[in-house]
């Protein structure tokens, strides 16, 4: 099986002068992912150093980046799944640490759990030596500024969910073993202790190889009504190929309840595709060594895995 990474940087509305920044971002993370596939790694590992190298971009919400709650802080949810034997594992309303996604997957190897959640998390995040950053350090200016915005009388919090809101990673590989793993900060200004799509399995992402793995970006409430990673995979199961199915499931989405959002999705034959109902959505995919990635609807740019490295 020839190896197959996509990635997401969130669906949503994306400004201008942040373009850019997403496009390298979500490359970058494409890269970082392929790179271990390429040289006999697992799924698990690319799908985590991908979502890894988001958290840890300011230009995403998820790690450093993050949005902030009511309050100010930062609380942030995250999956990882093995498409081999179904394991999972999840954190929620996360502080203080600066990749949920590692927790995630200690919690899927390292208890009989599949989700943790807030104060539990972070006790065992200590218990498994996971180091703990002040939650200064995981705001950047940006986040701050748009939470106070919202704070203002005539401020239309509707506005801030255009915002992207999560980053994932999909992935097979060589042993045609799937995997998914998504991250988020969650919405601006959300209630404390607010959990979305993104902890929960089989809306912020789901991975199965009797059918591929996808992973979820978007309004996190209308994603878990309809159980959106699962439901795409469901529609291939009946046939669909992996762009028919994610199209149809992002329809039912906003058709039933009104929600908008973007998926990513890899078939276990290798098939993939990057759907998405909102404004835009970074990006990245790598197969056959070639580099494909972009944001608006039907913007594709393509290089060689050579040429992009040499670039960066």
């Amino acid at each position: 099986m020839k190896p197959v990474i996509v990635v997401h940087g969130g669906a949503g509305r994306i400004f201008k002068d942040r373009e850019e920044g997403a496009r390298s971002g979500v490359t970058r993370a494409a890269l970082k992912g392929y790179s271990i596939l390429k040289q006999g790694g697992n799924a698990l590992d690319a799908v985590e150093e991908a979502v890894t190298s988001m958290e840890d971009d300011p230009h995403f919400n998820a790690g450093c980046g993050s949005v902030l709650n009511e309050k100010g802080e930062v609380e942030m949810d995250a999956i990882i799944m093995d498409g081999k034997n179904l394991a999972s594992g999840a954190v929620s309303a996360v502080k203080c640490i600066a990749n949920p996604i590692k927790l995630a997957r200690l919690v899927m190897e390292k208890t009989e759990h599949m989700l943790l959640t807030d104060h539990g998390a972070n006790l065992f995040a200590k218990a498994m030596g996971v180091p703990e950053i002040p939650g200064e350090k995981l705001i950047t200016e940006r986040s701050r500024e748009r939470w106070s915005k919202n704070l203002e009388p005539d401020s239309n919090p509707q506005e801030f969910k255009k915002d992207p809101g999560t980053v994932g990673a999909v992935a097979i590989d060589n042993e045609g073993n799937v995997a998914c793993a998504t991250s988020t900060g969650g919405l601006t200004n959300k209630l404390v202790g607010r959990v979305g799509d993104s902890a929960c399995i089989g809306s912020g992402g789901y991975a199965d190889n009797h059918v591929g793995a996808s992973s979820t970006t978007g309004h996190g409430e209308s994603m878990m009504k309809v159980v959106l990673a699962r439901r795409l995979l469901y529609h291939m199961e009946q046939g669909m190929s992996p762009v028919e199915a994610a199209d149809t499931a992002l329809n039912y989405m906003k058709t039933r309840v009104g929600g908008l959002g973007g998926v990513i999705v890899v078939s276990n034959s290798g098939d993939w595709a990057a759907r998405f109902s909102t404004k835009q959505m970074s990006w990245a995919t790598v197969k056959d060594d070639q580099l494909q990635y972009g944001i608006y609807t039907g913007e594709i740019h393509t290089s060689s895995v050579a040429e992009a490295l040499e670039s960066k």
